[in-house]
């Protein structure tokens, strides 16, 4: 007769699964709507450059101030209604920044807003981890690929509000009313009880650390301490890829490789449309090759198509060479996530909150550190950062899981 050795899936699994995408979902939208926005709210403000800039860095500031109080939290509320109650409060946070009267408010709120917005995804990425030991395997890529639909559908609708004029506080305050009822509707579909407790959480990465030598004595301080710094890194390569697509791809092939407007474009839109593919196919290819394989093929991608790229330049080599980076680092901050949250020797919620935040500074050092090597050398050594960022990927992947999904079997 034939076993299956994975858990059985449950109605509420299911539907726990799907009230979990629903927050990816509305968490990539929130925000997305305010994007097409900026150029109206800083013309009406009449903001300089420089005001417009250090306003909207607020939100990233906000985050990696707030962010390290999601694991308290966690612990304290429960991941379901710490992220629902972030979702709502992001949306409100949202709307008041589209009608900020100043700069000085415009900042402020930004900063509230994203100062719950990385509390939300933390919640939502703890949640869904929980869904997917329910499962039994991988499923957290395809949250993250829900983020990317959310995020478009959102600028979609900020760009359509905008085109037709829609006034700023109707159009956001409908989009934040919206969301947040969505989000409140998924709450009651959310896996009830308490957080796992550090033994339970850590049950499957004790096993795992039994039966893989590389990982063995994990426990110690130091080597608990040497992971998560390699987990974070791991997290943060993924993030300076995908910082380097939507920064500076259009900014290489205009000014450097003398593209059209249009044409430029397509090196962030490969990127982006890459990854979300990876993101689908992801959780397939961590079941059947491991998280640690995956990783590894993914920086290799990276590494190799976007040095290619940097070192015979043209037009068509660098869309793709962003889109094989893209693709490389699809699974990358969901592997780290996963692994940081699976540790023996951290409360529940502490590993993935640290991945969370450092790389989120990661999003905000990244900019003026490749401008910096743009202005001294060129910004084709700066994106320099793509290519290594996949050998820094190669070189740590060891630190993540290398179990496969259990296959049945007949006996």
């Amino acid at each position: 007769m034939t076993i299956p050795l994975r858990p059985p899936v449950l109605r509420e699994h299911r539907a726990a699964r799907a009230a979990v995408a629903v927050l990816f979902l509305t968490n990539g939208a929130i925000f997305a709507n305010l994007l097409p926005r900026y150029p109206q709210i800083k013309s009406d403000l009449g903001l300089s450059n420089a005001q417009y800039g250090l306003a909207v860095a607020s939100f990233p500031f906000g985050a990696l101030v707030a962010g390290l109080a999601a694991g308290a939290l966690i612990r304290r509320f429960r991941s379901s209604r710490v992220a629902v109650a972030g979702t709502v409060l992001t949306g409100l946070g949202v709307l008041c920044a589209g009608v900020a009267p100043s700069w000085v408010a415009l900042a402020v709120t930004l900063f509230l807003a994203g100062s719950m917005d990385a509390i939300t995804d933390v919640a939502q990425n703890s949640h869904g981890l929980r869904v997917q030991r329910l499962y039994g395997r991988s499923i957290l890529n395809g949250f993250h690929a829900v983020w990317s639909i959310g995020a478009v559908l959102g600028g979609l609708m900020g760009g359509l509000a905008a085109g037709l004029n829609v006034p700023r506080g109707v159009h956001l305050g409908v989009s934040a009313l919206i969301f947040s009822l969505v989000s409140l509707t998924a709450l009651r579909f959310l896996l009830p009880g308490p957080e796992p407790t550090a033994s339970n959480v850590s049950s499957e990465a004790a096993s795992q650390l039994e039966s893989d030598p590389a990982r063995r004595g994990a426990p110690g301080r130091l080597r608990l301490g040497l992971v998560v710094a390699a987990l974070v890194l791991i997290a943060l390569g993924g993030a300076l890829v995908e910082d380097a697509g939507s920064t500076w791809a259009a900014v290489y092939l205009s000014g450097t490789l003398g593209a059209g407007v249009a044409v430029a474009s397509f090196g962030y839109v490969a990127l982006v449309g890459s990854q979300f593919v990876g993101r689908l196919l992801g959780d397939r290819f961590v079941d059947r090759f491991g998280q640690r394989a995956v990783a590894r093929a993914g920086g290799v991608l990276a590494a190799v198509g976007m040095g290619a790229a940097l070192l015979f330049p043209s037009v068509p080599a660098t869309i793709a060479g962003f889109a094989l980076a893209g693709f490389g680092v699809s699974t990358l901050v969901p592997a780290a996530m996963h692994g940081a949250d699976e540790l023996p020797g951290l409360r529940p919620g502490t590993g993935l909150t640290l991945v969370s935040w450092l790389m989120r500074l990661g999003f905000l050092l990244s900019p003026p550190v490749v401008g910096l090597v743009a202005d001294a050398v060129g910004l084709r050594v700066g994106l320099l950062v793509v290519p290594l960022a996949g050998v820094l990927v190669l070189t740590l992947s060891g630190v993540l899981s290398s179990t496969r999904l259990p296959e049945k079997r007949s006996g």
